[in-house]
């Protein structure tokens, strides 16, 4: 039942969008517990993660960055297995989330947001992990040279960004295709929705990769059949069909392409590429 107009919802303020115009999450991190790791989406994605992170990065037990930490899920996963972990979130009561479940952990926790890291928390750190971060940003593609200052020579990013290709073909299976004409697809950073402001391409990625002088040695799709279905698993049995479905395909050219999220790791070179000398130099 929808309520009057002059009557404001009860409950804790949600946070407009910061002075930079990033969507931060205070007041919204019982929403965001539900919707990202409630359910079959959130299984789907911590159960991907759990395979894709140790194929796709070299883990030695160094001490490492979580940016945009959130809950503590990323966190917790490093720090189990052996990893120093620093976790750097803006919004408190997150944070404060966080805190409670990883207790005990080998966890210090940061309250900043990624724009202030290079004072807070310079490193410079051998391996960083910003997952579902950038696409809250106003200038995501800032906020990767600034990961990238952050990387030590030979350094590791994970990466991890909301897909807006995935959410044009999303939107068209929904029957919005005149949004997806018009490429209406980020959201506002208003009240209680979580579409993100700055959903990135590929391309994008690619490209700023390579302004920061990172290079791309894996890439994979998070949740490239889910999003699309058109009912939900039912069964135990269904999901664990669903589940080897987005296990074998995820790395998988052209499947890769519509995961909900794409992960990647991005290298800082342990010297800087020389451009080839020309012919008679």
């Amino acid at each position: 039942m929808s309520q009057p107009s002059h009557t404001r919802p009860s409950g804790p303020t949600v946070s407009p969008l910061s002075a930079q115009g990033d969507r931060h999450f205070d007041g919204l991190a019982e929403k965001f517990a539900a919707s990202l790791y409630g359910g079959v989406r959130g299984e789907l994605r911590l159960a991907l993660l759990d395979q894709l992170l140790p194929e796709m990065l070299a883990l030695h037990d160094q001490p490492m960055l979580d940016v945009g930490g959130g809950l503590g899920q990323l966190a917790g996963w490093f720090a189990e297995r052996g990893h120093d972990v620093t976790l750097a979130e803006p919004a408190a009561e997150m944070l404060a989330r966080a805190r409670e479940s990883l207790s005990g952990q080998p966890v210090t926790f940061i309250q900043a947001p990624l724009q202030t890291l290079p004072e807070v928390a310079p490193g410079p750190w051998s391996l960083i992990a910003c997952h579902a971060v950038l696409e809250w940003l106003a200038d995501p593609r800032a906020a990767l040279a600034t990961l990238a200052g952050l990387l030590a020579p030979g350094g590791q990013l994970s990466l991890m960004v909301f897909n807006r290709d995935a959410l044009r073909f999303s939107n068209v299976v929904k029957g919005n295709l005149e949004k997806a004409l018009a490429d209406r697809l980020e959201g506002k950073g208003e009240r209680l929705r979580l579409t993100p402001i700055s959903p990135l391409t590929h391309a994008q990625v690619e490209a700023w990769s390579a302004e920061c002088g990172l290079e791309i040695r894996g890439v994979a799709g998070i949740r490239i059949f889910n999003d699309y279905l058109r009912h939900p698993p039912q069964n135990d049995a269904d999901r664990e069909a669903l589940l080897a479905l987005e296990r074998r395909y995820c790395r998988v050219d052209p499947h890769w392409r519509l995961g909900r999220y794409l992960l990647y790791t991005l290298v800082r070179p342990d010297s800087p590429t020389l451009p080839a000398e020309e012919p008679g130099t």
